[in-house]
């Protein structure tokens, strides 16, 4: 499905955050690393723990509690020092604000639907400045594809996803490198997604065919 076969009177655009906007250059996986060492203290990890990391808005030491997993101060230190180089080494895409930018010019507002880690959170709103909303997992407590996570930035937004085309009702896009969290979940909620495949086997390779395609469906 196409933008220009779907939207009119666009009224919202949301974004994923990572593999969409920003991009990790140098992982540290800090979290992971975390876990492992809870399993080698016998903790048995479980699939739900990075969700549950992901709806909680702690730090390493407060999850590492949180988990009952006992770290030594120079682990503590290790792990954080970590997670500072990874949240140093996250930067923009150089399409990412220009195409914000686009959107806010033509009077479209714009946020961030991301699951995240607690940490991650300041380093998102301070790369991505003067967006209209920022609904992150770690702050919501829910994760995409669930649909009150799409429910809280439509919200943020005052934005009403699901009207029929033709109708006087605005529309809410989405873009994201997940098909299933950004494409997929965004459209049960009447949310119209569309994938980011930057490696370009997608509908769209990078942001600015998006923003075109927007542009020259609504001007």
């Amino acid at each position: 499905m196409y933008i220009n076969e779907e939207s009119q009177m666009v009224d919202g655009v949301i974004f994923d955050a990572f593999g969409t906007l920003l991009e990790i250059r140098n992982r540290q996986n800090p979290f992971r690393r975390l876990l492992r060492l809870g399993s080698q203290q016998g903790r048995t990890a479980s699939p739900d723990d990075i969700r549950w990391i992901m709806a909680h808005s702690h730090g390493l030491e407060e999850t590492a509690s949180a988990f009952g997993i006992k770290l030594e101060p120079t682990q503590l230190i290790e792990l954080q020092s970590t997670l500072d180089r990874e949240l140093e080494s996250i930067k923009c895409f150089d399409d990412a604000l220009p195409a914000i930018e686009r959107l806010q010019e033509h009077g479209i507002k714009v946020g961030v639907c991301s699951n995240l880690a607690g940490p991650y959170c300041s380093k998102v709103r301070s790369l991505l400045p003067g967006m209209n909303a920022y609904a992150l997992s770690a702050e919501t407590g829910v994760l995409k594809p669930d649909p009150e996570m799409y429910r809280i930035i439509c919200s943020m937004l005052n934005a009403h996803p699901g009207k029929a085309p033709g109708s006087e009702g605005s529309k809410v896009l989405m873009i994201g490198d997940s098909k299933r969290c950004d494409q997929l979940g965004p459209r049960s909620y009447g949310i119209l997604g569309h994938h980011l495949d930057r490696h370009g086997t997608g509908q769209f390779r990078n942001l600015m065919e998006f923003t075109n395609a927007v542009s020259e469906a609504i001007f």
